[in-house]
């Protein structure tokens, strides 16, 4: 063994440095992001050779899944590629996109490893990003995620109660979508202000229409386009759809076209995140838009992000975050779909994968997802000039009664004007509103 390799173990931080003591699945949960995590193999650093892993056969499976990839990651960090290696063969023993939760994401996660030892990850993100599946198949795992967790029902409708609630008096009103994804979040809005007394205000939505941006629509902004205008149409809403055609971090204020009247409200839905920050491009784009934002003077700004810390963290922290984040996420859908469920499969490849593999196996531009806590997210939104505000009561009691008909370990919690939604206390997504 090289001394790469030899030094390894003497450098592995304690909570995953291999002792003699089994963890039990009682605890490996709780631990799994403390300094105590994983003393769950017997692994001596004097005594590792090649193609011997030490008896570990007796831990709790998830746990030594959990070993495994964190150790690879650290190998990975260090730089101890050998090593690297017979930690990935061992972990392919492991995974199974029709195991458990955590054999599940363990499945992606070490695509990921394998992705950033061979310098592939944006190639392999860019296969993952839907580019050649089919319409269909896309669009169904979207749609079944929809169904099985609320977690983009929550997002739409924390934004939607905040926008309708800017609009009550307007009767021209303006949403400025960074991307409208299938255009699923403005169904139920249209609906709701169709039925206003006094009848439906003139809507009109832009977009920017960015085909290289995560999201864009499949079979392009056309098919939004139609299924948007006919719901309008069957209700008498009078609507208008724009599309701004330019790279998302490009924007320029002059490209958003104004109108005498409107009122004005900016969605991020799960968007902010993509636009790259200080730590990559020197304009940063991501403060840069949100001033823009400002410019506007809109009545409200709606933020929805997932709750996550993977934006400027090194490797091994933010490999640990995704861990910690994606279990949670992976055990929520275990609830919901049995594990030989194709749909099942075809969501977790098809909606969570690409972004796993980003974060892990990607550095510097090529890395978009780029996840921030919500206190770093308070930071820039102030510094562009934004105040906070809360969401009110009604959309705050609506989405709880919305949670009653999902699993028992769905949490949500209202934190300075925020509204966070968790499985099992660990924070998800978060919905806030500006002004």
């Amino acid at each position: 063994m090289d001394d790469s390799n030899t030094s390894f173990w003497r450098r592995l931080p304690d909570e995953i440095r291999p002792q003699k003591q089994v963890m039990s699945s009682a605890n490996m949960r709780a631990l799994a992001s403390s300094n105590e995590f994983l003393n769950g193999v017997y692994m001596p650093s004097n005594s590792y050779t090649f193609g011997h892993l030490p008896d570990a056969m007796n831990m709790d499976p998830a746990c030594r899944v959990r070993t495994l990839l964190l150790q690879c990651a650290h190998a990975i960090d260090e730089n101890a590629m050998e090593m690297a290696d017979v930690l990935i063969e061992e972990l392919r023993k492991e995974v199974s996109v029709f195991g458990d939760p955590v054999k599940r994401l363990a499945a992606y996660m070490c695509e990921g490893l394998v992705a950033k030892m061979q310098a592939t990850g944006f190639a392999l993100y860019r296969r993952l990003k839907c580019m050649d599946a089919p319409a269909a198949d896309v669009l169904s795992a979207m749609q079944k995620l929809y169904e099985i967790c609320p977690y983009f029902k929550f997002a739409y409708m924390a934004a939607n109660g905040a926008i309708a609630e800017a609009f009550r008096n307007e009767q021209n009103v303006h949403i400025f979508d960074f991307q409208i994804f299938h255009g699923t979040q403005w169904i139920p809005l249209i609906q709701g202000l169709a039925k206003r007394p006094g009848g439906s205000p003139r809507i009109r939505i832009s977009t920017v229409e960015d085909p290289t941006a995560q999201g864009y629509p499949i079979g392009g902004m056309q098919l939004v386009r139609q299924r948007l205008c006919k719901l309008a149409e069957s209700l008498n809403v009078p609507f208008e759809l724009n599309t701004i055609h330019c790279k998302i971090s490009e924007l320029e204020p002059h490209m958003i076209e104004h109108r005498e009247g409107e009122a004005l409200a900016v969605n991020f839905t799960l968007q902010l995140h993509h636009l790259p920050d200080e730590s990559v491009c020197l304009g940063n784009p991501r403060d840069r838009t949100l001033r823009i934002m400002k410019g506007l003077n809109p009545k409200v700004m709606t933020i929805v992000e997932q709750e996550s810390n993977t934006n400027t963290t090194p490797f091994f922290t933010r490999f640990r975050e995704v861990l910690d984040y994606y279990t949670s996420m992976f055990e929520s859908i275990d609830v919901a779909l049995p594990r030989d469920s194709k749909d099942r499969v075809n969501v977790e490849e098809q909606c969570l994968a690409r972004d796993i593999v980003n974060v892990i196996a990607c550095e510097g531009a090529d890395r978009v997802e780029r996840h921030e806590l919500t206190g770093k997210w308070r930071v820039r939104v102030g510094m562009a000039g934004f105040q906070p505000h809360p969401l009110s009561s009604h959309v705050n009691e609506t989405i709880r009664l919305l949670l009653q008909s999902y699993n028992d370990s769905y949490s949500l919690k209202e934190e300075e004007g925020a509204l966070f939604l968790g499985w099992r206390n660990r924070p998800l997504v978060v919905a806030s509103a500006w002004c």
